[in-house]
């Protein structure tokens, strides 16, 4: 496929369309088909000269709610062997697009989500904050490790985050081996939900993990790709960690289509993995907009290596919003540095300090969206951001209470129950990956650390 790589302001010139086989679902065609077909203006482009695969293309567009109903269908009928456990996993930048969509708190609107997902046919719903815990959790043990190699070792400074999947994609198809030694190897909170959900859930119900059909709502339309990435499947068991990813847009949508009324659901509580409902109220980690993968490393690291508490971060925006940075000094030293870079537009300034040499950062939290996580496209109207929307959104997601992820009782439970500790060989294979490039022959970038 070819995207037309044109300014917004040349209107003259020609364009090539993205020649994507669009699904007809109900008599319309899916979001994520719409937004496929729209143009790829050059200030929008990852630069890859590389767009999506046909094969991935395929498998792409097998991950909607067409091909949900189908295993819903296969559910009802009576050969049993092709029966399947329906899982959702619900990542905390959904719910607060999905609050503001059914004008409701949080805790409320996830209740109502869940009751709507039981009436199609999920058996379980789960909040995937737990596994974020443990995405954090990683990454700042991470950190601290690379920081005390950073002599000896020289790929390991600065650090790059793993959790957006759109950063991930290019730094492996374009950045290549220059970049990929310092992404960090924790996986996505996503894909930790799929390990946790495939390996602990399924032995706790006594299933082989292909018996388990795990959906994830998610922001993003780059976590479909995700979720189709090799390492992520269980040849053995022939099974995918999260077999679909649905968007909080797709899902909306899908209440529309189905004339669901709020005021008729009930208020359904979440489920745990551990099978009650202990500790399972709504949190958030320290962070508006994403993860908090930044704030939680910043503080951890401070007092880790420095004996330092920050009880407050203060960015400080350098280009524009997107592009801040976090400094702890002591006697006007630094002794940390930390950037927020959001956004195509501000990773290629990024790219460019590290081409100059000018890079003083020792972690960078890096997400392909512009304003984070909760103006992820698989949430926003046509593909554009609404400011009143995602003003909204983010006055519902930070009325939840913040919870830091090593207070967490669950987490601790499921490292020694599950993991059996978290220095353990069960710990690196279940929460950790390694991302390479595609194809270490074309790495040209001249990076200067």
């Amino acid at each position: 496929m070819e995207c037309s790589k044109k300014q917004k302001n040349d209107e003259s010139q020609s364009s090539t369309q993205e020649s994507v086989d669009t699904m007809e679902e109900n008599g319309e065609t899916s979001e994520f088909h719409k937004l496929a077909g729209k143009r790829v203006y050059l200030s929008d482009c990852l630069a890859c000269n590389r767009c999506v695969s046909e094969e991935e293309s395929r498998r792409i567009s097998q991950q909607n709610q067409k091909e949900l109903f189908r295993i819903l269908n296969l559910s009802k009928k009576c050969d049993t062997s092709k029966h399947k456990v329906l899982v959702a996993s619900l990542c905390p930048q959904s719910l607060p697009y999905i609050a503001v969509k059914l004008n409701l708190s949080i805790p409320e609107a996830t209740k109502k989500l869940c009751s709507f997902l039981k009436s199609l046919g999920f058996h379980h719903v789960f909040d995937a904050t737990l596994a974020a815990d443990f995405s954090i959790l990683e990454s700042q043990k991470e950190f601290v490790e690379r920081y005390r190699q950073r002599n000896q070792d020289q790929q390991a400074l600065p650090m790059f985050t793993s959790a957006c999947p759109g950063w991930i994609r290019y730094a492996e198809r374009v950045l290549g081996s220059q970049v990929t030694p310092h992404i960090c190897t924790a996986k996505s909170p996503q894909q930790i939900m799929g390990s946790l959900v495939k390996d602990y859930f399924a032995k706790q119900q006594g299933l082989a993990p292909d018996r388990l059909y795990h959906v994830v709502v998610a922001p993003c339309f780059d976590k479909k790709l995700e979720a189709l990435r090799e390492e992520f499947y269980n040849s053995l068991q022939d099974s995918q960690d999260v077999d679909c990813v649905l968007t909080s847009g797709e899902i909306v949508h899908l209440m529309e289509q189905r004339n669901v009324s709020v005021e008729d659901l009930e208020s359904t509580p979440l489920d745990h993995v551990f099978g009650d409902t202990e500790g399972a109220d709504l949190v958030r980690h320290d962070e508006s907009g994403a993860e908090g993968f930044l704030e939680h490393i910043f503080k951890f690291s401070a007092k880790e290596l420095f004996g330092v508490e920050v009880e407050e971060i203060v960015y400080q925006s350098l280009k524009n919003r997107d592009f801040q940075e976090v400094t702890l000094q002591r006697d006007g030293e630094p002794l940390l540095q930390f950037a927020a870079v959001y956004g195509f537009r501000n990773i290629q300034n990024m790219i460019q300090k590290l081409k100059k040499g000018c890079f003083p950062y020792q972690l960078v939290e890096v997400l392909a969206c512009p304003g984070g996580c909760l103006t992820g496209k698989g949430q926003t109207e046509s593909g554009k951001v609404d400011r009143a929307l995602l003003q909204q959104m983010g006055e519902v997601y930070t009325s939840l209470p913040v919870r830091l992820p090593e207070t967490s009782a669950q987490v601790h439970r499921l490292y020694r129950d599950w993991l059996q500790g978290p220095e353990s060989q069960q710990t690196r294979e279940a929460l950790h990956t390694q991302y390479r490039p595609e194809n270490p022959a074309s790495s040209t970038a001249d990076f200067k650390w």
